[in-house]
């Protein structure tokens, strides 16, 4: 039997809030569907921005010493990979960002996260506070790397509000796309 694993990224800065506690959930349910799982968090990990420098374009490594090199392993062992993010200002906040631009170098290697199945989640303050605009953004980073990208089997993915265990529904829409991303998983598993 083929072993497959799915990696939960929290891409917020902040320690045991919301986008831990949703990536928790879709581990549990992961685990449950007899998924690997593994994490990261960035609000545990150092990782610095992207410097253009180029030097990925030769190594097979980025040259900035920091938590990124584990990410890139971590990426590159995963079939399927769910991102949740908080909005700031419209968005995912900069620390994402740092992670998403410094992973061209796994685009620049073969395109290392190709035919991965990717999903996402947002949280905000409210039930339309940029939730969607902050899914489609992962979902961006997720196209430019070749990812097959699922939702939540209605919408773009997991959207709740803060704080996400008092939000039934936005807590079912994480649910229901940690389902989907471990039914398409598990399809691809039987070809």
């Amino acid at each position: 039997m083929i072993s497959m694993k799915i990696l939960g990224i929290s891409g917020s800065p902040r320690k045991g809030q919301n986008c831990e506690k949703m990536i928790e959930k879709v581990l549990e349910i992961a685990e449950c569907r007899g998924f690997e799982t593994d994490n990261i968090y960035l609000s545990s990990s150092k990782i610095a921005p992207c410097t253009a420098c180029g030097a990925c374009r030769e190594k097979d490594c980025c040259v900035i010493e920091d938590d990124m090199g584990k990410v890139y392993e971590k990426m590159k062992e995963a079939d399927g990979i769910i991102v949740a993010a908080p909005v700031y200002m419209g968005n995912y906040p900069a620390q994402l960002k740092a992670l998403f631009d410094r992973s061209v170098l796994l685009r620049r290697k073969n395109f290392a996260l190709k035919n991965k199945v990717g999903a996402a989640l947002s949280v905000g303050g409210s039930r339309n506070g940029g939730q969607e605009k902050t899914i489609q953004s992962i979902h961006d980073w997720m196209h430019i790397h070749g990812m097959v990208i699922v939702g939540d089997d209605a919408h773009f993915g997991g959207i709740a509000w803060n704080p996400v265990e008092e939000d039934t529904v936005g807590m079912q829409t994480v649910r229901d796309t940690a389902a989907k991303l471990c039914d398409v998983l598990e399809i691809i598993k039987k070809k």
